[in-house]
C-alpha cells in the first residue's frame, strides 16, 4: 500500500465519502445520483375549472391523477395574467416589475441578461434538462436552459380549414380563421398531440441517463382556437353547458379595469363589439371544455409512461397554468385583467412519498413560489434574485398560516398600471399612473366573502373607509412584506 501523503488510504476514502455524504444531507442535498427528477407541465390558458377543482362536470382524469397524488393550490395566482409575462415571471422567479415583460415582444433578457432561470439551475446542479412545446412565449427560447436545444413539431392549426394561416398564439391574426372546430382526427393530427408521443419518446431516452432530469413539456391548447378532435367534444352535452352567472361588468369599476375581449374577436364569426348570443358563448365553452379535456388526454400519455418506466417513484410532478380565463364572466372572454377569473390559476405538486396526497390547501400562493419550492424539494442552491418563498412546508402543513396577500399586476397602455392584492378576504386594486405611481386613478375592492364573484367595488362606500385605508397600507408595503411566518 502506498504510503505517499497525497494518497489517501481506503479508509481515509471512506471516512471522506461518509463526511461528504452528512454534509450534504446537513444542507439539503442528497447525492446526485439520488436527486428527484422533475417534470414540469405547462398548460396554456388553462383555468381551475376542472375536476380536481370540485367541477366534476369536466372530464379531467389524468390531471386529476396528479391531484390525487399530490396537493392541490386552490388559491395560487399568477403574477400577469397574459403568456409571456406570466412563464416569465415564474420561469426567473421575479415579478414582472423585475423581468420588464409587461407585453408579448419583451424578453426578459433584454432587463436581466444573467439571471439564472428556473431550468438552467437544474441543469448548472448537475441536472439533465430537455424541454418541449410550450414553455417560454413562442418565440422567446433560452437556449441557456436546455441540456439540448428545445425543440416543438409543427402541426396545422385546423383539420377542415388547412388553408388558415391563424397562429396558436396570443395575438391572432385578425379574422384568421374560426374561434372552434370539431374535427373527427387523431390526436397527433394537432401539436399537443404530438408533443405527448415527443415527450413519451424523450422519457425512455432521459430515463437511461446517470444524470436526474428536470423535464418540461408544454401543452398550447386550451388555447384560442379551440379545435380539438371530436370525440373530446363528445364528452359534454352542450344542452347542459352553464352560461356565466355574471355577464356584465362589474359594478363601480372603471372602464379600464376590463378588455373588450379583444382577442377572441379577432377570429371570425364572433361579433366585433357587444355581448355575445347566448348559443355563439355556449359554443365556445363547449369548445374550451373540449380542448381541456383533449390536453388532459396528451397529459395522461406522459403520466402512463413514466409509469411504465418506473420513474414515478422518484420524480417530482408539477403541473400549473399560465393564467386563469375568462369564460363570460364579466362580460368578457379571455385574460388581460386582474379579477379572480384572470390570475387564479391552476397549480398541483406531487413529491414521490409526500404524505398528505390528495389533499387541497387554501394557502395563498404565487407562481414566483414555484422556482423556490422545485429547488428546495430538489435540494439544490437557491439563487439571491428569487422573489418569491418555497411553499414546501405547505405540503406537510396544508392549513399552515402562510402568505398574507398574493400580487399581480396588469397595464393598460403606457397610462396605467393595475397592482392587484388578493388577501383572505379581500382583492384590493390599485390603478396608478405608468410612469407616476404617485398618481391614483381609481381603487377596486371586492369582498369574497359577500361577493365572490368580484360583481360590485365596494371601495367607494362611506362604510369601507377604514378598511380602504387599512389595505392601502397593506399594499404599499407590498410583496416583501408579504411572508410566511416562520414556524
Amino acid at each position: 500500500m502506498p504510503t505517499d501523503g497525497n494518497i489517501l488510504t481506503r479508509r481515509q476514502c471512506l471516512q471522506t465519502g461518509i463526511a461528504t455524504l452528512g454534509g450534504l444531507a446537513l444542507h439539503g442535498q442528497a447525492p446526485a445520483a439520488k436527486k428527484p427528477n422533475i417534470l414540469f407541465i405547462a398548460v396554456d390558458d388553462l383555468r381551475p375549472e376542472l375536476a380536481c377543482y370540485g367541477r366534476d362536470y369536466i372530464k379531467s382524469p389524468n390531471i386529476d391523477r396528479i391531484a390525487r397524488q399530490g396537493m392541490t393550490f386552490n388559491r395560487a395566482y399568477c403574477q400577469q395574467a397574459v403568456c409571456s409575462p406570466s412563464r416569465s415571471s415564474l420561469l426567473t422567479g421575479t415579478r414582472p416589475d423585475t423581468t420588464k415583460v409587461w407585453d408579448l415582444v419583451t424578453h426578459f433578457r433584454d432587463a436581466l441578461p444573467n439571471v439564472i432561470s428556473l431550468p438552467q439551475n437544474f441543469k448548472q446542479n448537475g441536472y439533465f434538462v430537455q424541454g418541449m412545446g410550450k414553455i417560454y412565449h413562442p418565440g422567446f427560447d433560452d437556449e441557456r436552459c436546455w441540456s439540448v436545444p428545445w425543440q416543438t413539431p409543427q402541426a396545422p392549426t385546423y383539420a377542415k380549414l388547412k388553408t388558415a394561416d391563424v397562429p396558436d398564439e396570443d395575438k391572432p391574426k385578425s379574422k384568421g380563421g374560426p374561434a372552434f372546430e370539431s374535427a373527427d382526427v387523431p390526436d397527433n393530427f394537432f401539436k399537443d398531440g404530438m408533443v405527448a408521443d415527443l415527450a413519451v419518446k424523450t422519457l425512455r431516452d432521459i430515463s437511461k441517463k446517470s444524470e436526474p432530469f428536470f423535464f418540461a413539456v408544454g401543452f398550447a391548447k386550451p388555447h384560442l382556437p379551440f379545435v380539438s378532435p371530436k370525440k373530446y367534444w363528445d364528452l359534454y352535452d352542450p344542452a347542459k353547458i352553464k352560461l356565466a352567472p355574471n355577464p356584465y361588468h362589474p359594478k363601480g369599476a372603471p372602464d379600464y379595469a376590463l378588455t373588450n375581449s379583444n382577442e377572441v374577436r379577432n377570429y371570425t364569426g364572433i361579433p366585433a363589439e357587444g355581448p355575445f348570443p347566448d348559443d355563439l358563448a355556449r359554443q365556445l365553452k363547449h369548445g374550451y371544455y373540449a380542448a381541456v379535456s383533449y390536453t388532459d388526454a396528451q397529459v395522461g400519455k406522459v403520466l402512463d409512461e413514466l409509469d411504465r418506466l418506473d420513474l414515478r417513484k422518484n420524480t417530482i410532478i408539477v403541473l400549473w397554468g399560465d393564467h386563469g380565463w375568462k369564460l363570460g364572466e364579466h362580460g368578457e372572454w379571455a385574460k388581460h385583467s386582474n379579477v379572480e377569473n384572470d390570475t387564479n390559476a391552476p397549480l398541483l405538486l406531487s413529491v414521490p412519498g409526500m404524505k398528505n396526497a390528495g389533499a387541497h390547501t387554501d394557502a395563498l400562493v404565487e407562481f414566483v413560489d414555484i422556482y423556490p419550492t422545485l429547488s428546495e424539494l430538489a435540494g439544490i442552491p437557491l439563487p439571491g434574485h428569487l422573489e418569491g418563498t418555497s411553499f414546501k412546508p405547505l405540503l406537510d402543513n396544508p392549513k399552515r398560516p402562510w402568505k398574507p396577500a398574493a400580487f399581480s399586476q396588469y397595464p393598460r397602455g403606457q397610462a396605467r398600471m393595475g397592482y392587484s392584492m388578493r388577501t383572505d378576504r379581500y382583492r384590493f386594486t390599485v390603478w396608478v399612473g405608468r410612469q407616476d405611481h404617485s398618481r391614483i386613478d381609481a381603487i377596486e375592492l371586492y369582498d369574497h366573502v359577500a361577493d365572490p364573484q368580484e360583481n360590485t367595488n365596494v371601495a367607494s362606500l362611506p362604510a369601507n373607509a377604514d378598511l380602504v385605508k387599512q389595505l392601502m397600507e397593506q399594499w404599499r408595503k407590498g410583496w416583501k412584506a408579504a411572508k410566511p411566518p416562520v414556524r
